[in-house]
């Protein structure tokens, strides 16, 4: 993102976590890719220092916004690589860095993707699995409280009116740690209601998706997790099948 009259040039890069790329494009070497985008970062990196910079090189003000311009052409302009860069746009905005995280978040986070539609697409996996197993009939949909609290669970199973299993998907995969915790903190406080209560059964598993990083999300995720077995629940990595389903089919 570039704002000429302020001199600034801001760059936000996808550069660990790239699988999706690299998965998309087969015949690409995840080498390769890693080893354009570090090219990338020094290139914009060097940039932007010398749109910083215009200020104190170029004389009138016009001129170094022009400056910048041209810089920002020649980084985008059409080349035969593995980069390849959009036509430029315009967006109006108060703060550059802040608008530039958001379209970040946007298009390579892809924050429209909402946790409540990630549990959904959770739920319809899980549910092919119980299907595949030839026991998706045992569980249902159903709302467990009394008159002052309820929670609806995607997967539970009865025996005699009684709920005696109960399975949710939890997405802690959020863009953010403080949202990661604040999830698992939101079901802690239900199971904790809902045991008080005496209308949840002992076997509680919740199978949850988190982030492959190393950061301060990691973090957030081992702490939410953590909160949920203290609430007194099994939970298991959704990508872990077939415990997933040794629990859904155990007695």
């Amino acid at each position: 993102m570039l704002a000429p009259e302020l001199h600034y040039l801001g760059f936000k890069l996808l550069i660990q976590r790239h699988a999706r790329v690299t998965h998309f494009f087969e015949q690409m070497e995840p080498r390769i890719f890693s080893t354009a985008m570090h090219h990338l970062r020094a290139e914009l990196e060097r940039v932007a220092k010398l749109v910083e910079g215009c200020a104190r090189d170029v004389g009138a003000k016009s001129n170094e916004a022009d400056v910048a311009k041209n810089l920002f052409a020649e980084v985008v302009r059409p080349r035969e690589t593995v980069i390849q860069f959009s036509p430029p746009r315009a967006v109006l905005a108060d703060e550059p860095q802040n608008t530039l995280d958001e379209l970040y978040g946007y298009y390579v986070q892809r924050d429209f993707v909402t946790r409540k539609y990630q549990e959904v697409v959770m739920e319809r996996g899980l549910r092919r699995w119980l299907s595949g197993a030839r026991i998706a009939g045992r569980f249902k949909r159903i709302e467990l409280g009394d008159e002052l609290y309820q929670a609806t669970f995607p997967f539970v199973e009865e025996l005699e009116g009684r709920p005696v299993k109960v399975i949710k998907p939890l997405h802690l995969a959020q863009s953010e740690s403080t949202k990661i915790i604040e999830h698992s903190g939101i079901w802690a406080l239900r199971i904790h209601q809902l045991r008080n209560r005496q209308l949840l059964p002992e076997k509680v598993l919740f199978a949850v998706q988190g982030l492959d990083t190393d950061d301060k999300k990691q973090r957030a995720y081992e702490e939410a997790t953590d909160t949920l077995r203290s609430a007194g629940v099994t939970v298991l990595p959704y990508t872990d099948k077939e415990n997933i389903l040794s629990f859904a089919a155990s007695a």
